[in-house]
């Protein structure tokens, strides 16, 4: 590709090398720099990259082009060929269910015989083949080289998480998206937003900038759900559990195996389980038939899903003891979670295991204890991602939420893997514990090391032990 053809329409600025250079690669880390790449020195990042210029022209640049963040992405999408244009992209934003009804869909549209792609939290799928995933959304280097790579597998569709924090980078400018969807809006990420006003402007932004030939789907019973899309070019298409739109569904029944649900008036049996997973399902049926699936096609394929990794991942142990692991870590999604446990089996013990991560935002703290103190019999504070936070000093912070009683039934255990133990194996027959906050993940940050954890293998090992 030539300089003219990266740069076309993205505002970028030309140091060093004419329209006609041609380049084999771009990046905008000189430290991956190869000979004969574009290197894009972008502003507003913690350092400007403009200062790594020699050091890229050392590894082989043959052309230096200044960007910001709107041009970094669409010199991106320009270089891969625009592959967004390609497939029906499908975005996903909202403070809770995003990695579930994504990564839903993904296996959906599977099942359904077609090739397609995932950007997710937890893995970026090509087809069949697996990428390791960083960040929520991707930067736009990546996010356009994966979906070059759906085009050449023959994909179709590609399904991808849409955070505020990405939106208010940039990182999904130059792309063009067929659906977007809103799940709901929260408590969370105030630490990088610092104000809620600030965090729905960012997720609103996703909205604003769709053309006129997508599709907006909204949650009609979340109450930003409207203000997302007030100002959107887009189709507007409205779902509920409670009220009135376009698409509505009702839960007839409910237990750890799964919910029957009533959706459109046609009744459809999931695997899995909770009200807030009644509104991914829904969510999930909407954009389905919104891409052009039949309606009872996309209900048959929903019966066959299974749960995503880490999202009400239950595992049952000696004495009918369920662990249930989930990747709540907002006050909302805590309170969800428990409020789902509660009514699926209201004569459980319920014990919430749970931490808050370092080097975030750390007014949720107290407010997760309170939640925890509500909706919990037992609490059992720990470690999450502590990265270079004192664990010690965020489980006080965290305690500065419970009242007397709720001091009264909790415990406090920095190591993890030890708290995990103490919960199951002190826990009552039939009773219900909560993993929360880990997920999916597969690791722990304590200090800047970052270690081999999965609650799955420690929770295996409890019950193997316990079963003795």
């Amino acid at each position: 590709m030539n300089l003219k053809d990266l740069i076309r329409d993205s505002g970028a600025i030309l140091l060093e090398g004419t329209e006609e250079t041609q380049i084999e690669g771009i990046s905008s880390d000189s430290r991956t720099i190869r000979p004969g790449y574009a290197f894009l020195a972008v502003k507003g990042f913690a350092q400007d990259a403009h200062t790594f210029i020699p050091a890229a022209k050392a590894a082989g640049a043959v052309a230096i082009v200044s960007c910001d963040r709107h041009a970094l992405a669409v010199c991106a999408a320009n270089f891969y060929g625009n592959p967004s244009r390609k497939l029906k992209l499908v975005g996903i934003t909202g403070t809770n269910g995003k990695t579930t009804t994504v990564t839903l869909l993904y296996h959906l549209f599977a099942s359904l015989g077609e090739p397609c792609g995932l950007l997710s939290t937890i893995a970026n799928y090509v087809a069949d083949e697996c990428f390791e995933a960083v960040n929520t959304t991707s930067d736009p280097i990546t996010i356009n080289s994966l979906m070059a790579r759906m085009v050449e597998k023959g994909c179709r569709y590609c399904f991808m998480e849409v955070s505020s924090i990405g939106v208010e980078q940039e990182r999904i400018a130059g792309l063009d998206f067929d659906v977007a969807l809103f799940s709901n809006l929260t408590h969370d990420h105030l630490d990088y937003h610092k104000t809620f006003a600030e965090y729905l402007r960012c997720k609103k932004l996703f909205f604003d900038n769709l053309g006129p030939k997508a599709v907006a789907i909204t949650n009609a019973d979340d109450k930003n759900g409207r203000i997302m899309v007030q100002n959107t070019r887009a189709k507007v298409v409205t779902y509920s559990c409670r009220g009135v739109a376009d698409h509505k569904c009702k839960v007839l029944e409910e237990g750890f195996e799964g919910m029957l649900l009533k959706i459109d008036g046609h009744e459809c049996w999931t695997r899995l389980f909770g009200r807030h997973n009644a509104y991914n399902i829904l969510a999930i049926y909407c954009a389905a038939i919104t891409l052009g699936v039949e309606p009872e096609d996309a209900l048959v394929a929903i019966s066959r899903l299974e749960p995503a990794r880490g999202r009400l991942e239950g595992i049952v142990g000696p004495k009918g003891i369920c662990a249930v692991i989930d990747y709540a870590h907002s006050p909302d999604a805590l309170e969800n979670v428990l409020k789902t446990l509660r009514e699926v089996a209201p004569a459980r013990q319920l014990i919430c295991l749970f931490g808050c991560g370092g080097d975030r935002d750390r007014s949720k703290r107290p407010e997760m204890a309170a939640i925890a103190q509500k909706g919990a019999d037992r609490i059992i504070i720990t470690s999450d991602n502590s990265r270079t936070e004192n664990t010690a000093d965020i489980i006080a912070e965290i305690k500065t939420g419970l009242n007397a009683d709720g001091r009264k039934k909790t415990l406090c255990i920095e190591d993890r893997e030890e708290a995990i133990r103490t919960a199951l194996m002190t826990a009552e027959p039939g009773a219900t514990v909560l993993l929360a906050g880990k997920g999916h993940e597969t690791y722990q940050i304590i200090g800047t090391q970052k270690r081999h954890f999965d609650e799955r293998e420690i929770v295996g090992k409890v019950f193997a032990d316990m079963q003795e």
